[in-house]
């Protein structure tokens, strides 16, 4: 058998593939593997099947029999129920790669873009036990001898990435490397979405998708997604990375799964004596290299040298400026030393992908999670399904060892709606149901989540000891559904125009969008008195341009003429009470502030911009206008926006001389403003606007007032329990 191996060149091959340890040769053994097997991974549909009859190899036999035993399950159908999706997951990091994973089980064809061309990431990570088991069913340990052998119940970031990969690459999943994501190229013509790509002539801009998974980490996410920012008290965090030379007086230095001050505190006040460090906690865990993370104290920080100045802003404190290299070098060095008895013999730092020693500084004082895990976006009748995995969807607190678990039921969540998707449900109930998985994501630990692992499945219910996929409801999520392109009639020009701005403009993926709306407030206030709108936010300051883009589709309901500049909280009153009773449209903050705030913020302008263009469309504007002039018959309610008239193009059939009724000042538009109940804070029954707002079990809160009942705590979403009997 042996002899007969080493004379099969496909034998050979597939054991460099099996063997190889880097991306780049993983994926020249893998096109090496399939010219020689002349299989071609283009044809990703028959690619997996096709490979298994030609490799006839017995080494091959164990990897196939797990993923076979993967693939049968019913979830997947057989791969025919998303067989006609087709896929692209931005960023091959875990949750990325974990994710095409079960899309091509689905059978979608599937993209993955990495804009690195290696993975050199040596941080560690602690696994779950559904996580260790999950993964030994994606054969992880042919890959990769050393998995979580004994009580080893972690992984280097790096190797989890070869594994997938090479599962990916075996599935038929494409995965380009060194390519950049510049933002998407809508539908045009007879061709879908698409991706603009750096370099601009990469073969991956051709692929038309309708799902698109967001999986690149960071602070960035997509347009139409927000995150919220989950402050505590400051913590700093270290993370190191020394080279392991797999002698055998390292295997004798026991690993550290996690020491606390308050649990040890002999341990840390000998390290505070001998060396001045003063830490809360620190984690050893000894894989491709010596890894170390540890919360350091502020003031021993400073005393040592590391951070030259104190301040109260985070980002100031960790400044690169405000950090001396060199000390942070010797505090990580000192730190792991002492932590392992002075055992690790010849201790030299790794190195990162810049090539310089792998230690660094960060501030996990703020978390941050995405408010939604999905949406659609629609273009010219063109659907695409966004979502959101990994630590741009949740980002992990270390401590807990959360990053990579909650990750992966991210992707099994996500890999869930795709297939509803592909299975034709309504895109509404698909956002809906996703939304109600996704809020129990951050309460997730390895206590409250099912014990048979064996089980587990994309389906929720295999996973969540207490799931209801309806907990959201599809009216829930319209906000979800972003249009684009919609005509609007102005009576004041009586004419129709055509605007293409998206509902929802934030993020950086939005270029222009910001200048287009801007371009449309400017047009449909331009010409009245003491009104300049050169911005999104000051311009907007002294109430009248607000009232003159309202008097712009409702001539006469405001005397324009008896505003004043300087009474600029009656006039943005004025405005925000006709907003909100006709377009349903709730004010983003108190006249006052909108009056008087330093610094109005942009963002929270455009959304209350956007939600006034896009109301722009509804009847409420148009009461005045005979409805003879559209080829259709308006029936929607007041509140309804444009997104209900999606499909809809307003033709006039001629341009009409209209002339309207007169309409005489609104009495009720007063300085009091409504409140309706569903926008009051659940515990103090006071107004709650949209800037100070939090939104969760269905209910508004102010932030100030999300307190726990018990102890006065300021809670953060995902970490608390509510009581349905009792309210608190």
């Amino acid at each position: 058998m042996a002899n007969q191996d080493s004379t099969s060149p496909s034998h050979a091959l597939f054991d460099q593939f099996v063997q190889a340890q880097t991306c780049k040769e993983v994926q020249r053994t893998f096109s090496e593997l399939c010219h020689h097997l002349q299989v071609d991974p283009r044809d990703y549909q028959s690619f997996y099947t096709k490979l298994k009859e030609r490799l006839n190899y017995w080494k091959a036999k164990s990897l196939w029999v797990k993923l076979d035993k993967r693939a049968q399950h019913q979830d997947y159908q057989q791969g025919e129920v998303c067989a006609k999706n087709k896929c692209l997951v931005l960023g091959a990091g875990p949750c990325g790669l974990r994710t095409a994973i079960e899309l091509a089980l689905l059978g979608a064809h599937v993209v993955v873009l990495e804009k690195r061309d290696s993975f050199s990431r040596n941080n560690v990570l602690h696994l779950w036990p559904y996580t260790i088991y999950d993964l030994r069913g994606l054969a992880a340990k042919k890959f990769y001898g050393k998995f979580c052998t004994g009580a080893l119940d972690h992984i280097s970031i790096r190797q989890l990435q070869l594994i997938l990969l090479k599962v990916c690459l075996l599935l038929g999943v494409e995965v380009q490397t060194g390519v950049e994501f510049k933002g998407f190229v809508e539908p045009s013509g007879a061709t879908g979405w698409m991706a603009k790509l750096f370099p601009d002539n990469h073969p991956a801009g051709k692929f038309q998708f309708d799902v698109f998974i967001y999986a690149g980490g960071g602070s960035f996410v997509p347009y139409g997604f927000k995150r919220k920012e989950l402050r505590g008290k400051l913590a700093i965090g270290i993370t190191c990375n020394f080279i392991n030379r797999h002698t055998a007086a390292e295997a004798q230095v026991a690993e550290i799964s996690g020491v606390a001050r308050i649990y040890n505190q002999k341990f840390f006040q000998d390290l505070l004596t001998e060396t001045g460090i003063d830490l809360e906690n620190i984690v050893y865990y000894k894989d491709d290299t010596h890894y170390f993370v540890m919360t350091a104290k502020k003031k021993s920080l400073l005393k040592m040298g590391v951070i030259k100045q104190d301040f109260s802003d985070a980002d100031k404190l960790l400044a690169q400026v405000n950090v001396d290299q060199e000390a942070l070098l010797r505090y990580a060095y000192d730190a792991a030393q002492f932590s392992t008895g002075h055992c690790l013999p010849d201790m030299q730092f790794a190195q990162n992908h810049a090539g310089q020693p792998d230690v660094a500084m960060f501030d996990f004082t703020c978390m941050h999670r995405a408010e939604n895990a999905s949406l659609v976006r629609e273009r010219k009748g063109q659907k695409l399904l966004m979502g959101l995995v990994g630590d741009c969807l949740v980002e992990p607190f270390w401590p807990l060892g959360t990053g990579i678990a909650r990750g992966f039921l991210a992707a099994f969540d996500t890999a869930w709606m795709v297939r509803s998707w592909g299975k034709g449900r309504p895109h509404m109930e698909v956002l809906a149901e996703r939304e109600s998985i996704y809020q129990l994501l951050s309460q997730t630990t390895p206590e409250n989540t099912s014990k048979k692992y064996s089980a587990f499945s994309i389906d929720p219910a295999t996973r969540y000891q207490h799931v209801n996929l309806n907990s959201v409801k599809a009216i829930q999520v319209k906000n979800l559904n972003i249009i684009y392109s919609f005509y609007f009639y102005s009576q004041r020009r009586h004419k129709a125009t055509f605007i293409s701005v998206p509902m929802c403009v934030h993020g950086p993926d939005s270029v222009g969008a910001f200048e287009v709306l801007l371009k449309w407030c400017q047009q449909h206030t331009a010409g009245y008195d003491r009104v300049k709108v050169n911005d999104l936010n000051q311009s907007w300051r002294s109430g009248l341009a607000l009232c003159a883009l309202i008097d712009t589709f409702r001539p006469r309901v405001i005397d324009m003429s008896s505003l004043e500049e300087s009474n600029a909280v009656y006039n943005n009153q004025l405005a925000f009470n006709f907003l909100e009773r006709e377009l349903g449209i709730p004010p983003i903050m108190s006249a006052n502030e909108m009056s008087f705030k330093g610094q109005i913020d942009k963002l929270s302008m455009v959304h209350y911009l956007t939600q006034i263009h896009d109301g722009s469309g509804s009847q409420t504007f148009y009461s005045a206008v005979p409805l003879q002039t559209f080829n259709l018959q308006l029936r929607t309610p007041s509140s309804t926006r444009v997104s209900a008239l999606s499909n809809v193009v307003f033709s006039p059939l001629s341009a009409p001389k209209v002339t309207p009724d007169p309409v005489k000042p609104d009495p009720e538009l007063s300085l009091t403003p409504g409140i309706s109940s569903n926008e009051e804070c659940y515990f103090c029954c006071q107004r709650v606007y949209v800037l100070e707002r939090i939104s969760t079990e269905g209910k508004l809160f102010h932030r100030s007032c999300f307190t726990c009942h018990q102890c006065g705590t300021t809670l953060r979403l995902g970490g608390y329990t509510f009581n349905q009997h009792t309210g608190e």
